[in-house]
């Protein structure tokens, strides 16, 4: 699948995929920091920026509410929730339990496909890593980890991956602006799909591990 950098607006009557426009447009400005945390949004500023009407903008801002990337102070307006060390800390912790389980249930269970799939993203996102293209390379990163706990078989765990990479996004933006962790992370992908083909059940946890630690290690010293 690939990285789509730029969302086109859909003209629509029934206004669902316009609600949908408008929730991955902003989340995508969110997570790459052109909103910026603690920035405020406007919806009538919002509605402009992407060509939409107020109600679908809306619509998508209270979604982002639910899920943690924006709150709404009362009297001042909806603003980019602030990043948090200690939040982001907590996400780790979670994800290194949860993560460690997913490869280790992937390792017995992917399929020869599903490994060639996630073969290609690595090999996309190298491509992308001379010109140090950070949104395209956050994309694929999130779809390697999409697809990778997917292959876990377990659709519970999956829905719990898939909550704490959303969370982490725009950490992983500010981590993989990092040159040397950007190198980094492809070794580290590299590396799982190596210990999946092999039906490595030791070595895949010390991979998703020693990458989860990568990702800590970075995010620790950029914030």
């Amino acid at each position: 699948m690939k990285a789509e950098r730029h969302l086109a607006v859909v003209e629509v009557r029934d206004g669902a995929p316009l609600r949908a426009s408008a929730y991955e447009a902003i989340k995508r400005r969110i997570i790459s920091l052109k909103y910026r945390p603690g920035a405020y949004l406007n919806a009538s500023q919002v509605s402009a920026e992407l060509g939409l009407g107020r109600t679908p903008v809306n619509q998508a801002l209270s979604r982002l509410v639910h899920e943690g990337m924006v709150e709404v102070i009362p009297r001042k307006g909806v603003i980019v929730r602030p990043v948090s060390l200690e939040e982001v800390m907590a996400i780790i912790d979670a994800r290194m339990v949860n993560e460690l389980h997913c490869v280790r249930l992937a390792v017995e269970r992917a399929s020869d496909a599903e490994l060639d799939e996630l073969e290609a993203i690595v090999a996309r996102a190298e491509s992308h890593t001379p010109n140090r293209d950070i949104e395209a390379l956050m994309l694929l990163d999130r779809e390697f980890h999409i697809r990778l706990s997917r292959a876990s078989r377990n659709p519970a765990l999956a829905e719990i991956l898939l909550s704490l990479q959303e969370r982490s996004l725009r950490f992983w933006f500010v981590s993989l602006s990092d040159e040397k962790h950007l190198e980094a992370v492809q070794r580290e992908h590299h590396a799982i799909v190596e210990c999946l083909r092999a039906r490595d059940a030791e070595g895949i946890g010390a991979a998703m591990r020693a990458h989860i630690d990568s990702f800590r290690a970075t995010i620790m010293k950029s914030l």
